[in-house]
C-alpha cells in the first residue's frame, strides 16, 4: 500500500491512521456499528446517493452487506491525505456478490475528517473491476 502525506502533516498521518483503522473494522473485521461510532461523527455526511445521511444509516448499510456476504473485504492500494482530507483507492471485493471469483468494485473514497480525527463527510466514486481480458491496456487498476 502507498501512504503519502507530507513529512510535516501531523493531522493527515493521524486521519490516514484513522481511516485505515475505520476500514479494517468496519468492513474486514464486519463490525460496521462499532466502527461508525467510534470514527464517524453522528451527523456525517453522505454523498453516496445509495445510502442516506448520517453515522447510523451507513452502520445500517453496511451491518446489511456483512451478514450476507462472508467474503466481504477491501483492500486499500493507495491512500493520500492532505490536513482533514483523505483520499483512498480501494478494491471492495465481494460487496454484490460472495462468488469466488469476484473482482470487485474499484473506489475513490473522499473522507473529510474533523479536529478531533473524526469522519464528518464522505465522497465516492466506484466502478466495476472488469476482467483482464476486457481491458485496453495491461496498466491494471490498482
Amino acid at each position: 500500500m502507498l501512504k503519502i502525506t507530507s513529512g510535516n502533516d501531523e493531522v493527515g498521518k493521524r486521519n490516514i491512521a484513522n481511516v485505515l483503522a475505520f476500514y479494517e473494522l468496519m468492513i474486514n473485521q464486519k463490525n460496521p456499528t462499532e466502527a461508525t461510532k467510534k470514527y464517524l461523527v453522528s451527523d456525517y455526511i453522505q454523498h453516496n446517493p445509495l445510502i442516506p445521511t448520517g453515522a447510523q444509516a451507513l452502520g445500517e448499510f453496511f451491518e446489511n452487506a456483512v451478514k450476507g456476504r462472508p467474503k466481504l473485504r477491501v483492500s486499500v492500494h493507495k491512500i493520500v491525505a492532505a490536513g482533514d482530507y483523505v483520499w483512498a483507492h480501494v478494491n471492495f471485493l465481494n460487496l454484490y456478490s460472495d462468488a469466488d471469483d469476484d473482482r470487485g468494485i474499484a473506489g475513490v473514497d473522499i473522507y473529510r475528517l474533523n479536529s478531533e480525527g473524526k469522519v464528518a463527510e464522505h465522497w465516492d466514486v466506484l466502478q466495476e473491476v472488469p476482467a483482464p481480458q476486457i481491458s485496453a491496456n495491461q496498466n491494471g487498476m490498482f
